[in-house]
């Protein structure tokens, strides 16, 4: 299981290290990753020309790889502006106000049918479901952006995505990895993201009602869609106009969940299919207010949706290009100049981890939580996951239990970090939506989790 560290590993670690710190002193890390991108090429190739490309091919990679993310968010929100400028969407999110009264009922409720949504069709679909009609309401009853981005990150991509019960992508990898039927992995992953979860979303809302008193944390009613609606905009649309847009587009989504449903579609076919139609709603909006210039109107409206994106996706693109080195975007944006042995630069440190530690039930447990958390600093979750299945079934060997447990325990850690709560490039789809600083939101959601890991981790030492 040993495998033999190159410069480049440690390079690597130095610069991880590095841009954490810069993170949590809230330095921006732009020029820490540039340089660590420079110095992994440099180091590979010895060639000063083609490290200097290296740097531009990853920004490459790092944009063609987050480009479906960055348009889906950016047509979401080109959409929202023209249902606030129209006043379709005081009509849509006028139900949802006389259920969700008090911050904490938004905290909960958006927390909730975040979950439900992302067990079926993960958490990327469920945010642009809910971001448009569901935030401006949360924001009207006093929940900042900040607690409506930690709600539906926790709940999507943490609890939804690590337990992964009903798709099962992630029990899958992982069970496959470790040699045990996938439902076992299920079983023993229920109490531990039952913990998981439940830990988690308490300590952020204590957290967030907290600075929320202390006035840290503010409602900013601009915070969602900064440019308020003339009224003569929101008088171009007859009440029965609004009212029927306001009913065309949740059952044209509703439509699109049983199409998802019929045709199996997951991840980004979904996203796909989310973003196709609220072209089609930007465009019917646009017609029927704007009349004549609803073609000038719908493209302005894209426009600024576009911006927004780019805006709120431009910091990322540095740190995600970094963090991609780690993973399989090594051999695209430099060469193959890894060891033949190797499993990616992320998957490799893991593994060395796992190797040097002595083994008994706590530190069993322990190297798999710091193993899958590791893997997952690649930002995808799902990529290091089989590491973490192969490392529970050595440790289950030599402590002769604890098999199912102990990948699930892993699983979790993975998803949990690199699904998209505490990894800035990954929890973009949230931020975007909700109109918060990634990293502010990483920052926020650092101590739950790491609280949330922790007990879960000493949970699953008194299972095994």
């Amino acid at each position: 299981m040993g495998i033999d560290l190159t410069a480049l590993h440690w390079i690597y670690l130095v610069f991880i290290g590095l841009i954490i710190l810069f993170m949590v002193f809230r330095k921006d890390t732009t020029i820490v990753c540039i340089i660590g991108i420079f110095s992994i090429a440099l180091t590979a190739t010895g060639s000063l020309s083609g490290s200097i490309s290296s740097v531009f091919n990853s920004f490459i990679f790092a944009i063609t790889e987050l480009l479906s993310t960055i348009l889906v968010i950016s047509i979401i929100v080109a959409m929202s502006k023209g249902l606030t400028a129209t006043g379709v969407n005081d009509v849509m999110i006028r139900p949802f106000t006389k259920f969700i009264k008090t911050p904490a009922l938004a905290y909960w409720t958006i927390g909730i049918v975040m979950m439900l949504i992302s067990w079926f069709f993960w958490p990327s679909p469920a945010v642009a479901l809910l971001g448009a009609v569901l935030v401006p309401v949360a924001l009207r009853v006093g929940l900042p952006a900040l607690g409506i981005a930690m709600a539906m990150n926790l709940f999507g991509h943490g609890i939804a995505l690590s337990g992964d019960y009903v798709i099962q992508a992630a029990p899958k990898l992982t069970a496959d990895a470790a040699g045990i039927p996938v439902g076992d992995v299920i079983a023993a992953s229920v109490p531990l993201v039952i913990v998981m979860g439940i830990v988690t979303t308490i300590t952020a809302f204590i957290f967030i009602k907290r600075d929320m008193k202390r006035g840290i944390l503010k409602v900013d009613q601009s915070t969602y869609l900064e440019d308020e609606p003339s009224p003569s905009e929101k008088n171009l649309l007859s009440a029965g106009w609004r009212n029927g847009i306001a009913l065309l587009i949740p059952l044209l989504f509703a439509l699109n969940i049983a199409a998802m449903v019929s045709f199996d579609l997951q991840g980004g076919d979904a996203t796909a299919l989310i973003g196709g139609t609220s072209i089609f709603i930007l465009l019917i909006i646009s017609l029927a207010a704007y009349k004549g210039k609803g073609l000038e109107r719908s493209t302005s409206f894209l426009i600024d949706g576009f911006q927004f994106g780019f805006k709120v996706f431009g910091p990322v693109i540095p740190i995600a290009a970094f963090f991609y080195l780690g993973d399989a975007g090594f051999g695209t944006i430099i060469g193959d100049f890894l060891p033949e042995t190797s499993h990616g630069i992320v998957n490799d440190l893991g593994a060395s981890l796992a190797a040097v530690v002595p083994l008994s039930k706590a530190v069993g447990a322990v190297t798999l939580t710091v193993v899958g958390a590791i893997t997952g600093l690649d930002g995808s979750g799902f990529s290091g996951i089989s590491l973490a299945g192969s490392v529970a079934n050595l440790f289950a060997q030599s402590i002769g239990t604890g098999v199912a447990t102990l990948t699930a325990l892993g699983q979790i850690a993975g998803i949990w970090v690199g699904g998209g709560t505490l990894v800035p490039w990954a929890i973009i789809p949230v931020a975007a939506i909700c109109n918060v600083d990634p990293f502010e939101l990483a920052r926020r959601n650092m101590l739950p989790v790491v609280i949330g890991l922790t007990v879960t981790t000493i949970v699953a030492i008194f299972i095994l």
